[in-house]
């Protein structure tokens, strides 16, 4: 036991370090700035603790942040810190549960070490999203509920409960957990007897309202709030009606199953799969009832996405991954019939498991453009506007411009009203005197009359906006470069996002009169 503790300090401290380290390299993503941005205007205006559900989120990651904010001078680290430390929650509740399952030290080690050092796991638990929040909830809520149906416990009942109402503040779909609940009466003590098995029944029902009940009472916290309806309004954005399976269920179900293999293979990477198969094969009938729940939790939510999202990413599923990982350390509870070959054909793909996760979080800790990212996330994170490229950037050249003209006002308009622009600079401008950042819309004709009223009343005046949603000849408009910060260049494949142009760069324009600068 005591080496089975030294060995998962280990892998916590280091499970901790990869997360921490450069953790501000990734520039910052649109959401990110919308929830950082909610959490600084939340911890200034108590009035205000419920802005998440504005826009039909749920706010606890926001409510935690807004008591973090304004302790760090970087509010991008501030945010993705919560991250980091929801991710080893997950990873010790993946210890927890993997032990409670199998009983072996060995296969909660080895999960628990899948997770530290996992792509897929270390890019989430790195990004200010509240997905890495529902995920920690998400393991310790399967924990607790384990422990409830062996042993019929209240506070086991109470716990889980907890568990759930976190998630049900953080994301819609911690509904998964709570209709995937009933699952775990499967792993409890059923006795032989019809009648028995009745009251049994009866008495799983009873203890497991409580859960039900803890968590309910949490949400309806949200109902202190003026737009508690607008969270099953906008849920109802992102999924297609119930009846989407009849009318044609290949589409987009097909589709998104391969966007989740190829968000396995890089992301995973691959050799997770062929552990996780490994792990559902080796003594199959000693533990098939918790294989079979294991892997239902883990598939369920992936193929119900699959089929209802309108939009899918890779961090909609991030929360079935911890499952995954269990089924791989599972790989590695043997028995004495277990053949040499089999021992050593596990312990080679978890080798190159290691090396494949390795050489991929080396590029996502120093080089993210080199890093192999899906698609989407590459696209989304580092090619396009939602990219936060050059926004802290030009957050110095402002706050360089306040310091030197102490007393003038500053106005700069960004495109867009919400998201990376101008939430992302309103995050980095926070409490910076004189200075004040306004939206002024998307595909710019023609200088906003905001603009050119704030030169007129004479303030020094910025626009900020990327070069695809710049449709202006910018010299002849009056708007002289400061300076233009490039994206990563466009990969191949990307072009289905209707994008302007080959590469995309955020611009930093003076607007002047256009006689003078």
């Amino acid at each position: 036991m005591k080496k089975a503790i030294v060995f998962l300090f280990f892998i916590l401290a280091l499970g901790l370090i990869l997360r921490l380290v450069n953790l501000t390299i990734l520039p910052v993503f649109a959401d990110e700035a919308i929830y950082i941005r909610w959490s600084q205007i939340m911890a200034n205006e108590p009035t205000l603790r419920f802005l998440p559900m504005s826009d039909g989120k749920q706010p606890l990651f926001m409510w935690i942040l807004m008591f973090v904010i304004n302790r760090f001078s970087d509010p991008l680290f501030a945010g993705r810190l919560i991250s980091v430390f929801t991710g080893i929650g997950t990873l010790m509740g993946l210890f927890a549960v993997t032990f409670l399952l199998f009983k072996s030290r060995l296969a909660a080690l080895v999960s628990s070490f899948i997770w530290a050092i996992s792509p897929y796991a270390l890019f989430f638990d790195r990004i200010a999203l509240v997905d890495s929040m529902l995920t920690m909830f998400g393991i310790w809520t399967f924990f607790f509920a384990v422990k409830t149906s062996k042993t019929l416990r209240l506070d086991y009942a109470m716990f889980t409960g907890f568990a759930l109402g976190g998630a049900m503040l953080t994301k819609s779909p911690a509904l998964f957990f709570l209709i995937l609940l009933p699952l775990t009466w499967h792993l409890s003590k059923w006795p032989t007897r019809t009648r028995s098995r009745i009251i049994h029944f009866i008495k799983l029902s009873f203890i497991f309202l409580f859960p039900v009940l803890i968590s309910q009472v949490m949400y309806n916290i949200l109902r202190l709030g003026p737009n508690f309806h607008l969270i099953n309004s906008r849920n109802l954005d992102y999924v297609y009606p119930v009846s989407h399976i009849f009318e044609n269920w290949r589409d987009p179900l097909i589709s998104h199953l391969g966007m989740f293999w190829d968000w396995l293979v890089k992301l995973g990477p691959w050799p997770l799969v062929i552990l996780a198969l490994a792990g559902i094969a080796t003594r199959i009938n000693k533990y098939k009832k918790e294989l079979f729940v294991v892997w239902c939790i883990f598939l369920v939510p992936v193929l119900i996405q699959s089929e209802y999202a309108k939009v899918f990413a890779s961090r909609y599923t991030f929360f079935s991954m911890p499952f995954l990982a269990i089924l791989g350390g599972k790989a590695f509870v043997w028995s004495r019939k277990t053949s040499g070959l089999a021992k050593k054909s596990v312990v080679l793909t978890g080798m190159l498991f290691v090396i494949l996760s390795l050489v991929s979080d080396f590029d996502l800790l120093t080089n993210p453009a080199k890093a192999n990212l899906p698609e989407s996330e590459r696209n989304g994170y580092l090619e396009e506007w939602t990219s936060g490229i050059g926004i802290k950037e030009v957050a110095g050249y402002i706050k360089t411009e306040t310091a030197e003209n102490p007393g003038k006002s500053i106005v700069v308009g960004t495109e867009g009203y919400f998201g990376t622009l101008p939430d992302g600079l309103q995050m980095y401008l926070q409490g910076v005197p004189n200075v004040t950042v306004i939206g002024v819309g998307i595909d710019l004709k023609e200088v906003p009359s905001s603009l050119t009223d704030s030169l007129k009343a004479g303030n020094k005046t910025y626009l900020v906006i990327n070069k695809s949603r710049l449709l202006m000849d910018a010299e002849s408009n009056g708007l002289m470069l400061i300076s233009a910060y490039p994206k990563e260049p466009r990969t191949l494949g990307t072009w289905h996002f209707n994008l302007k142009g080959p590469q995309e760069v955020l611009y930093l324009f003076k607007v002047t009169d256009g006689t003078s600068t």
